[in-house]
């Protein structure tokens, strides 16, 4: 997309396949329901993971997609990070470390959302 003129929803298909092998299926259906928001997700995504002067490489910001996705329990995001990581070459080994640091993460957040049980059980042995 430029300024002047934004890319057609074919453009912007194309320039998906490239990055992730295909289109999600998700973002086909809004197109044809409604194609304003596929613009405002593609808005969206540029301010969160700019082109212009990004802070993170673009295999980072597919991990931290994938983890998000993971910890978020979005199975179509998960699918399209997937074949993203798969696309550009992501070494096994860093997806896999990811998907154990969400696994971490959610157990941690297990044992954190616990804490009154804890506080309950605790008080109850005194």
């Amino acid at each position: 997309m430029n300024a002047t003129q934004p890319a057609t929803l074919e453009q912007i298909f194309t320039g998906m396949r490239k990055a992730m092998g295909s289109v999600p299926t998700a973002v086909e259906k809004l197109s044809r329901v409604e194609p304003a928001m596929v613009y405002e997700h593609l808005r969206s995504r540029a301010y969160a993971m700019p082109d212009q002067s990004p802070a993170l490489d673009e295999e980072t910001r597919t991990l931290i997609y994938l983890a998000a996705a993971l910890a978020g329990s979005s199975p179509a995001c998960v699918k399209a990070m997937a074949a993203k990581a798969r696309v550009q070459g992501i070494a096994r080994a860093k997806v896999m470390e990811t998907i154990k640091i969400v696994r971490f993460a959610m157990a941690t957040r297990v044992i954190g959302d616990a804490e009154p049980v804890f506080t309950a059980l605790d008080q109850a042995s005194a």
